[in-house]
């Protein structure tokens, strides 16, 4: 009879740990808040003209969809605002445009913008966002890290020198998702293959604020290892 190393014993409890932990969190912890928040900014639009106000829904597992809102102009006489978030500004002032909707479940959710009606638009341009990375299991992975817009209509993740993992990971990966603890409708963006230092990576056909949170999971055991919020 063959008997078992020590080490062997070891990795065949990781594993199974792993492969548990993935259970507990597919079946107990993929629920999230959901999301409603506009994804563009205006400070002024100039009196008299048009301006298309966009928005994210993501639901209670980090899905993005596009549900019927409700759009309201707190100050209508300043702004208008018609079903689909194009706002019209009408006279000098300031209004607040609301953004409503209320789930399935009978949460209730908003977002609200105040807009100065003036001589000139001057739109609000995000051009970056950043978080840090830290780990959720016993796995080296830790490191902070910006998000910034491209001009070809993407994003670039620049990960920084205080970045480290552990390289004996199988399979590790990195996401773009609005659920935490979740890769089921999350972006894959690559396999890992630097373990330390600065390194980045490009994302096509995203924009700047459509995801909240960079991921890392071993993919083959569908196992969460660390996570950051993209603030």
């Amino acid at each position: 009879m063959k008997i078992l190393n020590f080490s062997c014993l070891i990795f065949l409890l990781t594993t199974i740990l792993m492969i548990n932990g993935c259970i507990e969190d597919d079946f107990l912890d993929d629920r999230v808040d959901p999301v409603l928040r506009f994804t563009n900014s205006i400070d002024s639009i100039e009196i008299e003209t048009e301006f298309q106000l966009n928005t994210l829904f993501s639901n209670n597992v980090g899905r993005e969809e596009t549900p019927s809102l409700t759009w309201t102009s707190l100050n209508p006489e300043i702004i208008s605002v018609n079903s689909t978030g194009l706002i019209t500004a009408l006279s000098p002032g300031t209004a607040t445009i609301e953004v409503s909707y209320t789930t399935s479940e009978g949460v209730n959710l908003a977002d609200q913008m105040s807009i100065v009606v003036g001589e000139s638009t001057v739109i609000v341009i995000e051009e970056e966002r950043t978080g840090i990375i830290e780990t959720t299991t016993f796995y080296v992975l830790e490191g902070a890290f910006k998000i910034k817009a491209t001009d070809a209509g993407g994003v670039l993740i620049d990960i920084d020198e205080t970045y480290i993992a552990d390289d004996g990971l199988p399979g590790l990966y990195i996401y773009l998702s609005n659920n935490p603890n979740s890769i089921a409708n999350a972006l894959e963006i690559s396999e890992v293959t630097t373990f330390s230092g600065a390194h980045s990576y490009e994302v096509p056909d995203v924009g700047l604020n459509d995801y909240n949170f960079l991921v890392y999971f071993c993919k083959p055991f569908n196992v969460k290892v660390g996570d950051g919020d993209i603030n």
